[in-house]
């Protein structure tokens, strides 16, 4: 029925679909953005394209699902409009180990979000889509127009940074 609506341009209705989901596409954005502004601007552009687009989506069941990906997508496009600036080069690759478990059990989300946050954009959306999206380096490097080499790259730098400000914080016996 909302979706129904909402096709129909039922501005209640949007209304309603945009504060269902905004929370929780908000929290999404915050995990690609450098900081706050850049998550609400990323979320902004997402609902742009989710009401141009709702006619995309048959089934109301793959709405969430969806409405997510479209996110993740406008997020790409801005972390590639900042790489079109900047000349990506091609780095070796390292294996670095995962920070400690003890070290992430004592880490809040909202702290660990702030230091995903630190990171560079082609590390952070690196990290996010492999260790949080649970995209292969495969599809990082289809997606990012990138060697699947710079993916597990910039995952490596991206993990050893984390593990360095965790050692930081919390003091090198809990980083292996």
């Amino acid at each position: 029925m909302l979706l129904k609506e909402c096709k129909r341009g039922k501005s209640r209705s949007q209304e309603e679909l945009y504060r269902r989901f905004a929370s929780a596409m908000y929290g999404l954005c915050l995990q690609y953005a450098s900081n706050e502004e850049d998550a609400q601007d990323i979320m902004q552009e997402g609902f742009i394209k989710v009401f141009a687009k709702l006619d995309q989506v048959k089934n109301p069941a793959a709405l969430p699902g969806w409405i997510r990906r479209v996110m993740i997508n406008t997020a790409l496009e801005k972390y590639r409009s900042q790489v079109i600036l900047q000349r990506v080069d091609e780095v070796r690759e390292e294996h670095q180990e995962d920070a400690g478990n003890e070290a992430l059990d004592r880490l809040s989300c909202d702290e660990l979000v702030g230091l995903i946050q630190t990171l560079t954009p082609r590390y952070r959306v690196v990290f996010n889509l492999y260790a949080i999206e649970g995209f292969t380096h495969q599809e990082i490097s289809e997606e990012l127009g990138i060697s699947i080499g710079t993916s597990k790259s910039n995952l490596s730098r991206a993990r050893g940074v984390l593990q360095e400000k965790i050692k930081t914080m919390y003091g090198s016996a809990i980083v292996r």
